[in-house]
């Protein structure tokens, strides 16, 4: 492919992510944005990469998809490639900037299986198209708790992954905007399994006489019946949620993305409070009819809320207090100590210790300002997960024209020593391809340029488990809960469970997300909430039926690098033209990419639009085709409509929802 590859474009993103085993089809969310943008604007834009996965650490995998992912940061070999085929390449006016091909971005990793490992032979992952198989080593699942893998040059991780190929995610109705699911339909919906075969269509939801021998246990769920269905797992390396009115969300709307991906609701927020899980009232409706609260408590949140929604039309009211944090501030606000803590970590969700009067009541109003755009809650969550968001923006830059060139690594930067500006790229063939601007991924930076940079660290968890947090009435919940710092110099832990209708996890199981920011390694920074919330698998308590916490499964723990916020004065020797594109943030939601990718894309493009919708085909009028088009825009919406299932809701204008 390099052969054909042109040698001249206007902008290279390098870092995008590539095709491997198990991964979702997507890219880092900055830079798909920007090439999107580019892309419409009439830029020719070509994407490059090295990795064997999409995404780098956006990415989403299956279950043997993350097995390989994590075998591969385990060995954390560097590929040696001879740097003679670029270096002759550089003329006498030229210097280089090599680029580094070793990912540090992850560290710390750790494995724990607790799940029965009741393997008496290979098992493989249902649809692959390779016989290698995904097995674990026979543990006794009385030591499930020492089971743990860690990434040293001595040991080996006890997990074999099978290499699939990645998983089609089916496109939504090219003329549907945006569409939001009900969170509690139970049922999986047959459009979003076009990468099935009809056999497997066919037999999902009908359990075979072999599940059937495989459950002789009520609740029971082994390690083979994971490794069986690891395709109905997506699990994302950075976990977060979109507010209903966020820049992402807007931006989906504005380009007209929107159309490829759907969406559901964030069913409750939970906290936690004195050792146990509760549902707390964020709406309107939610606080009248809550039983956790009095009479009096229901008046005077009320009241509070009212207040942070116009809170800057009132700056005697908290002007005095601008210099305290926010905590201190709602002592004075005459809340109890329990609307205190529902307002802290359930509504503003920020931190008791570091948050000022004002970011509080920012949070707070951008929280309520987010309710009943969508649903009950401000939140909502990408069918397939978090993975799937780039990829939408893929798509559009390819639509315009955009080049994307997999299984290719770039050497380095050509930097012209007069002007200072970069000039070119040299990939590992030795081929020299001319462009005006440079897109990279902070992690493909070498040190010598990154030398001065002080990185922050994301401490994460992914757990499966056999259960809700928090029972109710519907098994498909999906719950948010804050468990705040208990420790000083530690933070509070995000949680976030997703039950299997978000298509990311198999039936009778979740998949929970665990983030804070680091201060230690992640395990140590997260498993006190984890041992608050759950309790590992045993098979003696599969029949204790008064066991109250959810079983762990399956448990993984990492540290992965925050590069967002860098001033990129800090890289060394940086040309003008050359943009770094930072890594996920902690925080959780996704404006830090949005504000990023707009930035970059004005410094490229400084009097285009940012990613404005693409026309309409119907109102492209051919050159002496005087006919107009028939159908509106409403009529789209509608026939898309037709087509929806009943427990889909698409919205064409959401700001005409009705709060």
């Amino acid at each position: 492919m390099a052969d054909n590859l042109p040698s001249e474009f206007d902008v290279i993103v390098i870092g995008t992510g590539m095709c491997g085993p198990g991964t979702s089809q997507t890219k880092c969310l900055p830079e798909s944005i920007i090439a999107a943008a580019c892309s419409r604007s009439g830029q020719r834009v070509l994407h490059v990469d090295s990795r064997n996965y999409y995404g780098g650490n956006w990415a989403s995998f299956s279950f043997s998809g993350l097995l390989s992912w994590l075998k591969e940061y385990q060995e954390n070999n560097d590929i040696v490639i001879d740097s003679s085929l670029w270096q002759e390449q550089i003329l006498e006016n030229e210097e280089a900037i090599a680029l580094s091909r070793k990912d540090k971005t992850i560290q710390h990793v750790e494995v724990f299986c607790y799940a029965s490992q009741d393997l008496h032979e290979y098992v493989e992952e249902a649809g692959a198209l390779k016989k290698n198989h995904a097995c674990v080593t026979p543990v006794d699942s009385s030591k499930a708790a020492d089971f743990a893998c860690l990434p040293t040059e001595d040991e080996s991780l006890s997990t074999e992954s099978c290499e699939v190929p990645a998983e089609q995610t089916p496109s939504s109705d090219p003329e549907s905007t945006l569409e939001v699911n009900d969170a509690e339909a139970t049922g999986e919906k047959e459009n979003h399994s076009d990468d099935k075969t009809s056999e497997e269509k066919t037999n999902e939801n009908v359990p075979t006489a072999e599940d059937t021998a495989e459950q002789p246990k009520k609740n029971r769920i082994t390690y083979s019946q994971i490794v069986k269905e690891g395709r109905r797992f997506n699990i994302d390396l950075v976990s977060k949620l979109l507010y209903s009115r966020g820049m992402l969300i807007d931006l989906l709307i504005k380009s007209n993305v929107s159309r490829y991906a759907e969406f559901k609701n964030i069913t409750r927020i939970l906290a936690f409070r004195q050792g146990r899980v509760e549902q707390v009232p964020c709406s309107r409706a939610d606080v009248f009819n809550s039983k956790q609260l009095t009479m009096v408590e229901k008046r005077m949140l009320m009241k509070f809320l009212t207040f942070c929604m116009e809170y800057e039309e009132h700056p005697d009211e908290y002007k005095a207090y601008e210099d305290i944090t926010f905590s201190e501030y709602l002592k004075t606000q005459k809340l109890t100590p329990n609307l205190q803590y529902f307002v802290l970590h359930s509504i503003a969700m920020t931190s008791e210790t570091t948050s000022s009067t004002i970011d509080g009541l920012k949070a707070t109003k951008n929280f309520l300002h987010c309710l009943g755009r969508y649903g009950n809650t401000p939140f909502l969550f990408p069918l397939y997960g978090q993975g799937e968001l780039p990829q939408c923006f893929c798509r559009m830059c390819a639509v315009f024209g955009g080049i994307y060139c997999l299984r290719h690594s770039v050497q380095c930067l050509v930097v012209d020593k007069e002007s200072r500006k970069c000039k070119a790229i040299i990939d590992q063939f030795g081929q020299r391809i001319i462009s005006k601007h440079f897109l990279v991924e902070d992690s493909y930076f070498s040190e010598n340029t990154c030398s001065r940079v002080q990185y922050r660290q994301i401490s994460r968890a992914v757990l499966i488990t056999d259960r809700s947090v928090l029972k109710s009435d519907s098994d498909q919940q999906i719950s948010i809960l804050i468990v705040p710092a208990e420790e000083p110099g530690s933070f509070s832990v995000r949680v976030i469970e997703l039950c299997s209708s978000t298509m990311t996890c198999m039936k009778g199981t979740y998949l929970v997300h665990l983030t804070c920011t680091s201060s230690k390694t992640a395990r140590e920074d997260l498993e006190a909430v984890v041992e608050k919330l759950f309790t590992p698998y045993t098979e003696t308590g599969i029949e204790n039926e008064e066991v109250e916490k959810p079983r762990i499964l399956w448990a993984l723990y990492f540290n992965m690098r925050d590069s967002s916020d860098i001033n990129r004065n800090c890289y060394n020797d940086l040309p003008s033209n050359v943009y770094v594109c930072s890594g996920p943030d902690g925080g959780l939601g996704n404006d830090n990419a949005v504000k990023q990718a707009e930035t970059i894309f004005q410094s490229i493009c400084p009097n285009e639009d940012f990613c404005p919708p693409p026309p309409n085909p119907e109102d492209i009028v051919l050159d002496g085709d005087s006919s107009q088009p028939e159908s509106s825009e409403s009529s789209t919406i509608l026939e898309a409509n037709s087509e929806t299932p009943a427990e889909s809701t698409t919205l064409g204008n959401p700001e005409e929802t009705s709060e």
